[in-house]
C-alpha cells in the first residue's frame, strides 16, 4: 500500500471537532438532568453516560463496519442499506489507510469522529421516557436501536448506500441523527405510556443552561467538522450554526414571551437546541441569511410542535420529538428549498433554483426514515418487554430511579 500523506491541518481540525461531539454527550446530560425532578437526575443522566462506553464497544466490534463498509455500486453491502462485516473489530485497519471522504486525514481519525455521532444520537431519545423505563430494558434498547436503525441510516445516507444513490444530502445529521432520533422518541412514549407519577421538574434551569452551552460549543464540531476539512464551506458551516441557534433561541423567547407574558430563560435554551437541530442537515449548504430564516422558522414550528404534544396528552417528558424529530424533519425539507451551490460547490440546487427533484428526494428519504424509525422502535420495545419489563414500577416512579434502580441519590436529603 502506498504511503498516505497526512494533511495535518484537516488532521489536527478532525481531532479537536471529535473532542467537541464527544463534549456533547456530557452535555446532553446536564441538559436532560437538569430538566427532570431531583430524584431521577442520576437515572437520565446515566442513560447519556453509559452510551459514551457502551456505543463505543458496539462501533469496535461491529458498528463502524455496519456503517461505512461497502457499498451499493460495487455490490459489497447489503442491498444498499446496511455494509458487511469486512472491518469488525476494527479488522484491517492501519496507520496508513485513508479516510474515504478526504484521503489527507487517516481512517483511524475518521473512525473517531463518526463514533461520536454514534454515541449521542440515541442518548437524545432517553429524553422523551425519562422517569419510566428500567435500566435493563434501556441497556438492551440502546444495543438494538443502533443495529437496526442507526447503523443503517448512517451506511444508507453516508455509506454509500441506497439515499446516497438517490442523491439525498444530510451535512451533519438531520435524517441520520435529528428525525430518527426524535421519530424514536414518539414511538417509544406511545409504547411506554405516560408517568403514573408527576414529576415536579426542571429542578434545575441552571443545570439545563450548563448543558446547553456545552451542547452549542460542541455543536460547532457537529457541524463544520462534517465538511472533513478546513475550507470556505467548513466556515459558513460554522457560522449558518451560530445563526440558526441564534435566532431560533430568540424565536421561541419571543413565542414564548407572547403566550405566557413573561419571557422564560428555559425558552431560550430550548429554543436554541431546535435552531441548532434544525440547522444541522443544511448547515454546509445554504447561505448565512437562508440560516437565520431556518432559525426563525425552527423556534416557531418547533415551538407550536411541542404544544401540539401538550395538547394531545403526549407524555414527552424533555420534547425530543418537538425539537428533535420535528427539527430534523424540517431541516431536511427545508435544505432541499434552500441549498445552493453559491456556498457549497460541492453541493446542488434547491427547490428555489430550480431542482425540483432534489426537493422530493429530500423529503421521500425524512418520510421513510421517519417511518422506519418509528417501526423499528415500537416493535423493539415490544420484543423487550418479553424479554424483561420496560417501564418502571408506580412504586419505583414514586421513590424515583435514583434510588429505586440505581441506589443512588444526587442530593442530600432535606439539601
Amino acid at each position: 500500500m502506498p504511503q498516505m500523506t497526512i494533511n495535518t491541518g484537516d488532521t489536527a481540525f478532525m481531532l479537536l471537532c471529535s473532542s467537541l461531539v464527544m463534549l456533547m454527550t456530557p452535555g446532553l446530560a446536564f441538559f436532560y438532568g437538569g430538566l427532570v425532578g431531583r430524584k431521577n437526575v442520576l437515572a437520565i443522566m446515566i442513560q447519556s453516560f453509559v452510551s459514551m462506553g457502551w456505543t463505543t464497544v458496539l462501533w469496535w466490534a461491529y458498528g463502524f463496519s455496519l456503517c461505512f463498509s461497502g457499498d451499493l455500486k460495487s455490490g459489497t453491502d447489503l442491498a444498499g442499506i446496511v455494509g458487511n462485516l469486512d472491518w469488525a473489530f476494527l479488522r484491517g485497519i492501519t496507520l496508513q489507510m485513508p479516510s474515504p471522504v478526504n484521503d489527507g486525514i487517516p481512517m483511524i481519525v475518521f473512525i473517531a469522529y463518526q463514533m461520536m455521532f454514534a454515541v449521542i444520537t440515541p442518548a437524545l431519545i432517553t429524553g422523551a421516557f425519562t422517569n419510566r423505563v428500567t435500566f435493563k430494558a434501556y441497556m438492551l434498547f440502546l444495543t438494538g436501536w443502533l443495529t437496526f436503525v442507526y447503523f443503517p441510516f448512517v451506511h444508507m445516507v453516508w455509506g454509500g448506500g441506497i439515499l446516497a444513490k438517490l442523491g439525498v444530502l444530510d451535512f451533519a445529521g438531520g435524517i441520520v441523527v435529528h428525525n430518527i432520533a426524535g421519530i424514536a422518541a414518539l414511538a417509544s412514549i406511545l409504547y411506554v405510556g405516560k408517568r403514573k407519577v408527576e414529576d415536579r421538574g426542571p429542578h434545575s434551569i441552571p443545570l439545563v443552561a450548563l448543558g446547553t452551552g456545552l451542547l452549542w460549543f460542541g455543536w460547532y464540531g457537529f457541524n463544520a467538522g462534517s465538511e472533513f476539512r478546513v475550507d470556505s464551506v467548513t466556515a459558513v458551516a460554522f457560522l449558518n450554526t451560530d445563526l440558526a441557534g441564534s435566532f431560533a433561541a430568540i424565536a421561541w423567547l419571543a413565542m414564548d414571551w407572547m403566550t405566557s407574558k413573561k419571557p422564560k430563560f428555559l425558552g431560550l435554551l430550548t429554543g436554541a437546541v431546535a435552531g441548532l437541530a434544525t440547522i444541522t442537515p443544511a448547515a454546509g449548504y445554504v447561505s448565512p441569511t437562508t440560516a437565520c430564516l431556518i432559525g426563525v422558522i425552527a423556534g416557531v414550528v418547533c415551538f407550536y410542535a411541542v404544544a401540539l404534544k401538550n395538547k394531545l396528552g403526549w407524555d414527552d417528558a424533555l420534547d425530543v420529538w418537538g425539537v428533535h424529530g420535528v427539527g430534523g424533519f424540517i431541516g431536511i425539507i427545508l435544505s432541499g428549498i434552500f441549498a445552493t451551490t453559491a456556498f457549497n460547490p460541492a453541493g446542488v440546487d434547491g427547490l428555489l433554483r430550480g431542482n425540483s427533484r432534489f426537493f422530493f428526494v429530500q423529503l421521500l428519504a425524512v418520510v421513510i426514515s421517519s417511518a422506519w424509525a418509528f417501526a423499528f422502535t415500537y416493535g423493539m420495545l415490544w420484543l423487550i418487554d418479553r424479554v424483561t419489563v420496560v417501564k418502571v414500577t408506580e412504586e419505583g416512579e414514586r421513590s424515583g430511579l435514583d434510588s429505586s434502580i440505581h441506589g443512588e441519590t444526587a442530593y442530600l436529603e432535606g439539601v
